[in-house]
């Protein structure tokens, strides 16, 4: 079974998420709306497969990252996350909350041993990539 096939997103905390999107937008052409930047890409080994990796800034008072205590998450793709929880758990790693699911794909937590949230998502990429082409 695969675990982790890739990158899903980097969300970190700041004082101002709408001041920094700006900052990032104006000297690092990041575009943001009000859920972060995506970047599009494609996948190497279907090339018609259209993919999406997130970035986006939080408030410094979100509860998101909880029960960690640090300003960032790493959002990794995954294929089954199901399966993975099931065998992550027998592994003794400590799962976080329950499954989330929505239109853009399934959402589970884990925190590695140092305490960090990692958020593994099951992505259905074409609904995001509707959304941001305005579809």
């Amino acid at each position: 079974m695969k675990r982790v096939t890739g990158i899903g997103g980097i969300f970190f905390k700041c004082d101002d998420a709408k001041d920094m999107n700006d900052w990032y937008g104006k000297h690092l052409g990041i575009e943001t709306d009000q859920y972060g930047g995506h970047f599009k890409w494609r996948e190497d080994a279907d090339k018609e497969k259209r993919c999406v990796t997130s970035w986006s800034t939080f408030s410094k008072e979100s509860d998101y990252f909880a029960p960690s205590k640090k300003e960032f998450m790493f959002n990794y793709r995954v294929e089954n996350l199901v399966e993975l929880l099931k065998v992550l758990k027998e592994e003794g790693v400590t799962i976080v909350g329950e499954i989330q699911e929505f239109e853009y794909g399934k959402f589970g937590w884990i925190l590695d041993p140092e305490g960090n949230k990692i958020e593994l998502w099951e992505p259905k990429d074409k609904p995001l990539l509707d959304y941001h082409e305005g579809k």
